[in-house]
């Protein structure tokens, strides 16, 4: 459970980051997610959960 809370507080530390450094960038990119077909939402999803999985295995259990 603590993994996931310092998971969780690092995601919302860089996304926070992105907001302030890159405010008008940030605000196309969800223009532009808002705008995009759904399949390709859940794609990109799915895609992002597969690498996040792997980057975990990797560093718990890989050797790194």
């Amino acid at each position: 459970m603590m993994d996931f809370l310092a998971a969780l507080g690092l995601v919302l530390a860089l996304e926070g980051l992105i907001f302030a450094a890159f405010p008008s960038a940030a605000k196309r990119a969800l223009a532009e997610a808002s705008e995009a077909p759904v399949e390709r939402m859940r794609v990109v999803g799915v895609v992002s959960a597969v690498v996040g999985v792997i980057i975990i295995w990797y560093v718990r259990w890989g050797g790194a």
